[in-house]
């Protein structure tokens, strides 16, 4: 992107003022919105947006340190930059939004919007693999497709193109209008109309009206089919719905036989086929098109390295965004980025090169895979690119810890999801710790730390010290509190600057010989304090003798005080949980009276945010909520399931009558049955007591209920009304089957199903930036 305009005309299209003098000759070339991925600052702009988690004001310091020097901000910083200009405007994002109305306004080529409930990308990414055969195209990077993923999609758009394809969704009334006068589309593309969202509007006709407003003025849009409105809205939109039964022959050449994949196929098809792409060249490209869950799937790989597996096309462009997500991710870790390319697309090894320059990466191997030498992957994060004909695939699959074919799939996507509507519950002031014990409750202690602190919580919160400490050590600067802080760990939590929870006389004065071993003073301490739930934590009756410790020890210093509701999540009578509550606002008070310095307090978790807004006082936590767990059948709605835990079919087997099958012989056959042997057993979390039918499995979207008894590895399915061949996947915990229906079979909660995911089942990471 290079905008290539005078820095007065850029002040004029965002309609900011600026008391500072400029030459006049200054140009504004680029857009940085995120100080990790700034990397080359002449002419470049950094806008301190403001968002859910953070306000990008705070980060002018570090964007100034990289060579930015001109900023829009809706407050100047008091601090004084000396060579900086700031241009300063009521809302940031409707400046950065002027300024792509005005870039798109300069491009001449159309552009075809797309916008749905689901399926978006997908028929981006597919649209984009058709259309490229006889077009030069652009198209929105990866989901960018927000108030703010449009601005910057269209400011990334050049004049050199035949068309551009750009994503995008809503969620709240009234945000069509600013995309519509954005994007200003020549075509649009509406995929379905489901429930996403739907909460936030008064019904479904006022979602298809917002939706389709992106279509006002087009010369043509594309409705998928099964999308009921008004044959009004339908003439207005200038639309032609594409049923999905026109191109049985064309799904015949599609590596998925999905519905929702012929649904986006259909699509895919019938516009590529508008825009006089051939049938005999739509049959040749739909063998490869995409699986977009390879999109920046990150999983844990050998020698401690983590590999980013972006092999599903080879776009120069994507390259760009694939390497700036990487720069993002690399904390403590050094960058090599592994380019996979087949003869045909030999040539792009100098384009490549020079694209990759400007991260200055620490390895680029580019060649053929078999070319590709050995190299040092010890704690790297290895970026893999290529295509399909290059099999970079079996190439980034080669890297894996384990070659366990179980894996657990966790979008981050939807764990932002899940803290954006908790962010929604409570104030602008109150701060968020996100609880990360045992290894972030089976997810990956290290990445979903990273991930958090770049989403911009303010706190982590541990159960041991060792958790704090690998995070540390991980590069993770956050503010860390430790629930149970051993004493034989007291050194390690000082060295580390983790914030102990201190929860009796004992452990307090321990924490306070130690502090004074290491000649330390002035340390953040929280102090736990047990209203009812009678676990860990100092009784209020000793509140008094508590706070004559605390004002008389100068090794230690209250950083926060909280304490936990133990039945927020009982509907039915909140009594028990409003006398918590009135129980800490007592010892708040006391607290305070005794010491003379601020302190965070908090008492809200996931439930109790969602129930007792009222208390939230300085901080709430978050924990399972995270995950897309509530028991607020109305909350919930607008929470997503994070993980989904898949397999495959290793062997199939039939059984006859009167055979037997697994361990003491507890399954015997009263006819003929098929069965499925799946890599899988209570050694990677799957309970022994979902033996014999208690427990199920979803292939082809079918449930297939257990046979015999659960082993360590393995269990058997019955199959016996499917065609399923070996290495089928299979679901065991997704949309047929959701982790709470999976606890309720194994006869527990959802916080044991998830921390009982074995270390051997492999963690892939779904990361949507």
């Amino acid at each position: 992107m290079k905008l290539g305009i005078s820095l007065s005309y850029f002040i004029e299209i965002i309609q900011g003022s600026c008391s500072q003098d400029f030459l006049s000759d200054r140009k504004v070339d680029s857009v940085m919105v995120d100080t990790r991925k700034i990397i080359a600052s002449s002419n470049q702009v950094y806008f301190a947006l403001k968002g859910e988690f953070r306000d990008g004001h705070q980060f002018i310091a570090a964007a100034y340190e990289k060579g930015i020097r001109i900023f829009v901000v809706e407050v100047c910083p008091e601090v004084i930059f000396s060579e900086a200009i700031f241009i300063e405007v009521p809302n940031v994002l409707i400046a950065l939004q002027s300024l792509a109305k005005e870039h798109r306004s300069t491009l001449k080529y159309p552009i075809i919007a797309i916008t749905g409930s689901v399926g978006k990308t997908t028929v981006k990414e597919w649209l984009y693999h058709l259309l490229s055969s006889n077009y030069k195209i652009y198209r929105s990077p990866k989901s960018y497709n927000s108030q703010l993923g449009v601005a910057l999609s269209l400011l990334t758009l050049k004049s050199d193109a035949d068309m551009a394809i750009i994503e995008t969704g809503i969620s709240i009334p009234g945000e069509m209008k600013a995309l519509y006068e954005m994007i200003q589309p020549d075509y649009g593309v509406l995929t379905t109309i489901g429930q996403a969202h739907s909460e936030n509007f008064k019904d479904r006709q006022e979602l298809i009206s917002e939706k389709t407003l992106l279509f006002q003025k087009v010369n043509k849009s594309f409705f998928g089919a099964g999308i009921y409105m008004d044959q009004s809205i339908v003439d207005q939109s200038n639309a032609v719905i594409l049923p999905e039964l026109d191109f049985e022959t064309e799904y015949k050449a599609m590596p998925f036989m999905d519905k929702g994949s012929r649904h986006s196929a259909s699509l895919a098809i019938g516009i590529a086929l508008y825009f006089k792409v051939t049938k005999k060249q739509i049959l040749a490209l739909l063998p490869q098109l995409p699986q977009l869950a390879m999109r920046l799937e990150t999983f844990e790989g050998v020698d401690g390295s983590l590999i980013i597996n972006d092999t599903y096309n080879l776009d120069l462009d994507a390259l760009v965004y694939s390497l700036e997500y990487q720069l993002t991710q690399a904390v403590g870790r050094k960058r090599v980025l592994v380019v996979g390319l087949h003869a045909p697309n030999a040539a792009m090894e100098e384009k490549i090169k020079i694209i990759a320059a400007p991260f200055n990466l620490d390895l680029l191997l580019i060649g053929q895979p078999g070319d590709i030498p050995k190299f040092d992957i010890h704690n790297a994060l290895v970026l893999i690119k290529g295509t399909r004909q290059a099999n970079m695939q079996e190439f980034a699959v080669k890297l894996k810890l384990k070659k366990h074919k179980t894996e657990l799939l966790i979008d981050f996507s939807a764990l932002r999801n899940n803290l954006t509507a908790f962010k929604k519950l409570i104030h602008p002031s109150t701060k968020m710790l996100t609880m990360i014990k045992s290894q972030a409750y089976g997810m990956g202690l290290v990445k979903t730390g990273m991930f958090l602190e770049k989403m911009g919580v303010d706190y982590l919160g541990v159960a041991y010290v060792d958790e704090g400490v690998e995070l540390r050590k991980a590069g993770v600067k956050l503010p860390i509190l430790v629930m149970n802080a051993e004493d034989s760990a007291f050194s390690d939590c000082i060295d580390y600057n983790l914030e102990p929870a201190l929860y009796s006389f004992e452990q307090l004065t321990a924490f306070v010989h130690q502090l004074i071993g290491m000649n330390r003073s002035g340390f953040p301490i929280h102090i736990k304090l047990d209203t009812g739930m009678h676990r860990l934590g100092f009784e209020l009756k000793d509140l008094r003798s508590l706070t004559d410790i605390l004002q008389t020890q100068p090794e230690i210093v209250v950083k926060g005080v909280y304490s936990h509701l133990s039945d927020a999540d009982n509907r039915r009578d909140n009594r028990f949980t409003n006398l918590q509550i009135s129980q800490f606002e007592m010892a708040i008070k006391q607290i305070k009276l005794a010491i003379n310095h601020d302190f965070i307090s908090h008492l809200l978790n996931s439930e109790g945010i969602a129930h007792y807004p009222k208390a939230q006082f300085d901080m709430v936590r978050i924990g399972i909520g995270m995950f897309g767990i509530n028991q607020d059948p109305q909350f919930f709605k607008k929470l997503q399931p994070i993980v989904a835990w898949k397999s495959v079919v290793s062997q199939i087997k039939t059984i006859q009558a009167g055979a037997s099958v697994g361990y003491n012989r507890s399954y015997i056959a009263t006819n003929e049955i098929k069965i499925a042997i799946i890599p899988i057993g209570y050694g990677d979390g799957f309970k022994r007591n979902l033996s014999n039918g208690k427990g199920k499995v979803y292939i082809q979207g079918k449930a297939c209920p257990t046979i015999g008894r659960v082993c360590m590895d393995m269990i058997m399915v019955d199959i016996t009304k499917l065609q399923v061949p070996v290495g089928e996947e299979v679901e065991l915990i997704g949309p047929n089957q959701s982790l709470e229906q999976m606890a309720l079979a194994m006869g527990t909660i959802p916080y044991e199903v998830l921390t009982s995911f074995s270390p051997r089942v492999h963690r892939s990471y779904l990361n949507d930036e």
